[in-house]
């Protein structure tokens, strides 16, 4: 039978491994919605810059 000391020491553990996994993924969630920003936006100057061409032609 595990001592007092071994199941705190085995509970630290496994609460301390939760949680690094818990930042690893809001990290990757984190990253996710950043590349996803970032390319919307790309797609949305890329369409401003298409709007804006005619009008330069026509000047």
């Amino acid at each position: 039978m595990p001592s007092s000391k071994q199941l705190a020491d085995f509970g630290y553990k496994a609460f301390s491994a939760s949680i690094m996994l818990l930042i690893v993924y809001g990290g990757f969630l984190c990253s996710a919605q950043a590349y996803r920003y970032f390319q919307h936006r790309g797609v949305l100057h890329q369409a401003g810059e298409e709007q804006k061409a005619p009008n330069i032609l026509r000047d």
